[in-house]
C-alpha cells in the first residue's frame, strides 16, 4: 500500500533521527553544521518542518549516507547498511 505524502515525511525524518543516533552525532552538531538552531533542527527530526531537497541533500551528507537510502529505506535497515562504513 502506498503511504501518504505525511507518512513518507515523518518516515524520512525517523531515518535522519536514526542515522544520526547511530553516528553519535547530537542534534547540536547537525544543527551546527546546517547553520541553523538546535529547535529548528529538532522539527526536521519531528517532521514538523518539511525540509527541501538541498536540506536533504545536505543533511545526508553530513551523516554520509545517500539522501535516496533516507527516502526509501527503513531505519533498521539504514543502520545495518552503514556498520560496515
Amino acid at each position: 500500500m502506498e503511504q501518504t505524502i505525511e507518512a513518507k515525511i515523518r518516515s524520512v525524518a525517523l531515518n535522519i533521527r536514526k542515522i544520526r543516533e547511530y553516528r553519535n552525532y547530537t542534534q547540536e552538531y547537525l544543527a551546527m553544521k546546517l547553520g541553523i538552531s538546535q529547535n529548528a533542527y529538532s522539527k526536521i527530526e519531528l517532521a514538523y518542518t518539511r525540509i527541501t531537497l538541498e536540506r536533504l541533500i545536505q543533511i545526508a551528507q553530513i551523516l554520509e549516507v545517500d539522501s535516496v537510502d533516507l527516502i526509501k529505506g527503513n531505519p533498521e535497515d539504514l543502520v545495518r547498511l552503514h556498520t560496515t562504513d
